[in-house]
């Protein structure tokens, strides 16, 4: 179906490119597939315990390394982290291909992605402001939204104040940022219950793929 109100692709910032509705409904659903079976243990899908004591609101399931406060390790329970499978590794290179023909700041040169953090996101759940900074590399992370809208917030890379702007991230969309703001911090503000297209089975809440390159041996 038409959107009411189009959602051109566009650069939102130097290096960051959102375009919607890049994946279609089938490989949507096919993403929700694999995205159950990651969440199954061992080395499944768990809230993570930041170091102060809090528990983030999102569940995170991790491939190819596991994602911890502030590093990334090769096992999560005593056991090996799921591996990071290479029809991802080819999605995510697309993603960034098609983004980098609208950013002068993007490059579509060999990227390798080796892991990824697979997010979800119920109706309460938020993320708050933060930088993907604990990757060696800074190659651009790439961003796929599965499932119900959610607003994510832009900032910038000196700190967690303004200025920043708010896109609404729909389910296919494909966001991807790199360049200057490789780093700018960035979070999820809320999650609008109801927003998911019927067909892709979730029916409720919003999958985040994040695709990182960590520059890890």
């Amino acid at each position: 179906m038409e959107a009411l109100v189009p959602r051109p692709a566009r650069e939102v910032a130097a290096g960051v490119v959102h375009v919607p509705g890049w994946l279609d409904l089938d490989a949507q659903a096919e993403l929700v597939v694999a995205c159950r079976g990651w969440a199954r243990g061992p080395a499944g899908m768990r809230r993570v315990r930041l170091p102060g004591g809090g528990v983030m609101s999102v569940r995170t399931v991790c491939l190819g390394w596991h994602w911890e406060p502030y590093r990334y390790v090769r096992q999560v329970d005593g056991v090996p982290v799921k591996p990071f499978p290479g029809w991802l590794g080819d999605l995510g290179r697309r993603g960034l291909a098609d983004a980098a023909r609208l950013s002068p700041a993007l490059t579509a040169d060999p990227y390798a992605p080796d892991v990824a953090l697979v997010n979800f996101y119920d109706a309460d759940a938020r993320m708050g402001l933060h930088q993907d900074r604990d990757e060696r590399s800074v190659a651009p992370v790439v961003s796929l939204s599965v499932g119900d809208a959610g607003v994510f917030r832009l900032g910038n890379p000196l700190g967690r104040g303004r200025p920043w702007q708010d896109v609404v991230l729909e389910s296919g969309d494909l966001l991807v940022f790199g360049g200057p703001n490789r780093l700018a911090f960035h979070g999820v503000t809320k999650v609008l219950p109801g927003t998911a297209p019927r067909g892709i089975g979730l029916d409720a809440g919003r999958l985040n793929l994040t695709l990182r390159v960590t520059g890890l041996p």
